[in-house]
C-alpha cells in the first residue's frame, strides 16, 4: 500500500488516505487499494468498525486526480465513474462492517462522495465540503448528485452543486451531512468514541440493520420488506441468543460475532 496506512486498536480499524502532497486527491491506484484494504478488514472478523481519514491537518480528501482523467473521452469518463462506483463508493455503502468518515479539512469532490459513500460522517471544525465538479464542466460521477440529495434535501444539493460552493463544517452539521463537528484535535478521539460504542453491540445485527437502511434507497426494492426479512433472520444467529439471554440474566452481552 503506497497511499494508504491501515493502523488496528482492538477490534477497530483507521484507514488513513495518505498522499499529503496532493491534499490525498483521488487517483485510480489510491482508490484500487482502498478497495483492497476495506475488503480485507470487512473480512476481518475481529474488527467490528471501520474510521476513514486524510493525512495531515489540510485535507480529508481535496478531490480527484484531474490530470489522470483531463483528455479521457466520452466512453473512458463513463467507464470511470462506473469502475469508481463499483470499487469504491458503492463498496462501501453497502460494506457490512460499519465504516465512519472523520472528515479533517476539505472533502471536495470525489472526497465528498468518499465522505458520503460511509455510514455516517464527523467533521472538523476547520472541514469545508462541497461538489465544484462543474467549474471543470463535467458533473460529479462518483455518486455525488444522488448521494448529496439523500443526505441533505433536494434543493440544497442542487443549490451546492450548480453553484460549485462550499459549505463550513456548521453548516454541514445544520444540513444533516454530518453527525458532529470538534476542533481538528478532537476529531480521531470523538470518532474512535463512537467506534468503540459500535463495537459492544452486535457485529452481525449491525449488518443486517445496514442492508435494511440502504434498502430504501434502492430503487425497485422495498425497505421495509428487507427490514421484516432480516430482523427474522436475526432470531437464528448465536448473537440473539446471547443478547437476550445477556439481557435476562442481567449482565452485559458477550457477541460471538454469529
Amino acid at each position: 500500500m503506497e497511499n494508504i496506512l491501515i493502523e488496528k486498536q482492538d477490534a477497530i480499524a483507521i484507514v488513513t488516505i495518505n498522499r499529503p502532497t496532493k491534499l490525498n486527491a483521488l487517483n485510480k491506484a489510491t482508490i484500487q487499494e482502498l478497495h483492497e484494504g476495506f475488503k480485507s478488514l470487512n473480512e476481518d472478523k475481529s474488527v467490528k468498525a471501520i474510521i476513514v481519514t486524510g493525512s495531515g491537518e489540510k485535507a480529508f480528501v481535496a478531490g480527484a486526480d484531474i490530470s489522470e482523467f483531463a483528455n479521457f473521452s466520452v466512453e473512458e469518463g463513463g467507464k470511470l465513474a462506473a469502475e469508481g462506483q463499483r470499487l469504491l463508493f458503492d463498496f462501501v455503502q453497502n460494506l457490512s462492517t460499519p465504516v465512519i468518515a472523520a472528515v479533517n479539512g476539505f472533502a471536495l469532490g470525489g472526497g465528498l462522495e468518499l465522505a458520503m459513500s460511509c455510514h455516517f460522517r464527523v467533521a472538523s471544525d476547520n472541514a469545508k465540503m462541497g461538489l465544484p465538479e462543474v467549474t471543470l464542466g463535467v458533473i460529479p460521477g462518483y455518486g455525488g448528485t444522488q448521494r448529496l440529495a439523500q443526505l441533505v434535501g433536494k434543493g440544497r444539493a442542487m443549490e451546492m452543486i450548480m453553484t460549485a460552493g462550499m459549505i463550513d463544517a456548521e453548516t454541514a452539521k445544520n444540513y444533516g451531512l454530518v453527525n458532529h463537528v470538534v476542533p481538528q484535535a478532537e476529531l480521531l478521539e470523538l470518532a474512535t468514541g463512537i467506534a468503540t460504542k459500535i463495537t459492544k453491540n452486535s457485529s452481525v445485527a449491525i449488518a443486517k440493520a445496514i442492508e435494511a437502511i440502504n434498502a430504501n434507497f434502492e430503487d425497485g426494492t422495498n425497505g421495509y420488506e428487507v427490514e421484516i426479512k432480516n430482523f427474522g433472520l436475526s432470531f437464528g444467529t448465536e448473537d440473539f441468543k446471547e443478547g437476550t439471554t445477556a439481557f435476562l440474566e442481567k449482565r452485559k452481552a458477550e457477541f460471538p460475532g454469529k
